[in-house]
């Protein structure tokens, strides 16, 4: 069977590989529509002329896009991706970065669309939401770590998980005791994965990783106090599943996307040679240590958010958000990232217990973590 992708992000890292999986895959996958920033609008041409799409969105340079694609519609605005995300198909693949995922990921779910989620901050800021609306396999996690945990827990009882562990490379200053002094490109660098700039310093501050553990409690259903995490510098390793008899369960493959992006466009079957295999004519070596929290304190802080709920992991994400951009714009230091969304977090902590109740009292919880993040970086910088 033929399945009709609708892919959110097309010119990202994720969307990128996603199509290349469907140009080596024209059986198995056929793309409806795409949607971007628009910030490259050659390659989203390039994109929509090799796939043949019907609908392209964008926020900007939506004439030129236009001129490019003669009988393609061509969707603009801040709720592109919203609205395409409800064209029915088989799998939305929401591969957006940051919190405005959310509405396209609740679009595609009302519509009936099976969600393939790569977008993390989708169940972050709004995972009761998401959660309430999805129905059971209509929701499949993308990034690495969880499609691992997902596909060790195939076939299992949640009853019987005695702990979710994911794995976590530790970024580039895993090793690194002075963290004062790092600099922007120093934390783009990352030693095992390629990825967008956002998910790379997420990364780097171990952020990533508690927005993860936040993730993985949504889509398993596994109380915070079951979910851990630990540095495995390799990749290979890419979570596991321990069971209450002693028993753990891991998922093993070379640093690749694409087998994770596969098997949720996919699912329920495997795509035959979506990423090589380990090579076990060759000796391998894997490591594991517990993480420092003492140097990485994002871990604790994000299962706090969690733990507490409510409106708080809306603002913990949109305070990363913020912070994360000072850095980059150098506004801040590398460890100011984390104490700024502490500082926030902490502030608004009294205001953030009302649970949001839809897409608009998210927004609202953030646009308000915003507005005191940028008001922590100020600070920081006077």
């Amino acid at each position: 069977m033929t399945r009709q992708l609708i892919i959110l992000g097309s010119t990202g890292s994720i969307g990128v590989q996603a199509l290349e999986i469907v140009a080596e895959n024209p059986d198995c996958f056929t793309v409806l529509a795409i949607t971007s920033a628009g910030s490259q609008p050659d390659l989203v041409i390039e994109q929509a002329r090799k796939f043949k799409v019907k609908v392209v969105g964008v926020t900007k340079n939506a004439d030129q896009i236009r001129a490019g694609l003669p009988g393609v519609q061509v969707i603009d605005g801040p709720k592109a991706s919203t609205e395409i995300a409800a064209i029915s198909c088989d799998v939305v693949l929401n591969a957006i970065t940051g919190s405005i995922g959310l509405g396209p990921t609740l679009a595609a779910l009302d519509a009936d669309n099976r969600v393939a989620l790569a977008n993390k901050e989708s169940l972050v800021a709004g995972g009761d939401i998401v959660t309430s609306r999805a129905k059971s396999d209509q929701l499949l996690p993308v990034d690495s770590e969880h499609s691992a945990l997902w596909q060790a827990l195939i076939g299992e009882k949640n009853s019987q998980v005695s702990k979710l562990v994911l794995t976590a490379s530790g970024g580039p200053f895993r090793d690194r005791s002075d963290l004062e002094s790092v600099t922007v490109a120093e934390a783009l660098n990352h030693p095992t994965w390629v990825m967008g700039p956002v998910v790379t310093i997420n990364s780097a501050t171990l952020m990533n990783k508690g927005l993860e553990i936040i993730e993985a409690h949504y889509l398993f259903d596994i109380p915070y106090s079951k979910i851990e995490a630990v540095i495995h510098p390799q990749s290979v390793i890419h979570s596991m599943v321990e069971f209450d008899d002693g028993s753990t369960i891991a998922q093993a493959s070379p640093p690749n996307m694409k087998g994770p992006i596969s098997f949720a466009l996919g699912y329920p079957d495997r795509v035959k040679g979506a990423m090589p295999p380990v090579d076990w004519t060759q000796s391998h070596s894997w490591s594991f240590a517990p993480i420092d929290f003492a140097r990485f304190p994002a871990i604790s802080l994000a299962r706090h958010c969690g733990e507490i709920g409510k409106g708080l992991p809306a603002v913990f994400n949109a305070a990363n958000e913020v912070a994360v951009q000072a850095f980059v714009d150098g506004n801040i230091s590398f460890p100011q990232i984390v104490k700024t969304v502490s500082a926030v977090v902490e502030k608004m902590s009294a205001s953030a217990l009302t649970a949001p109740r839809d897409l608009a009292d998210v927004s609202a919880i953030e646009e308000d973590a915003r507005q005191v993040a940028s008001s922590e970086v100020a600070r920081a910088r006077a």
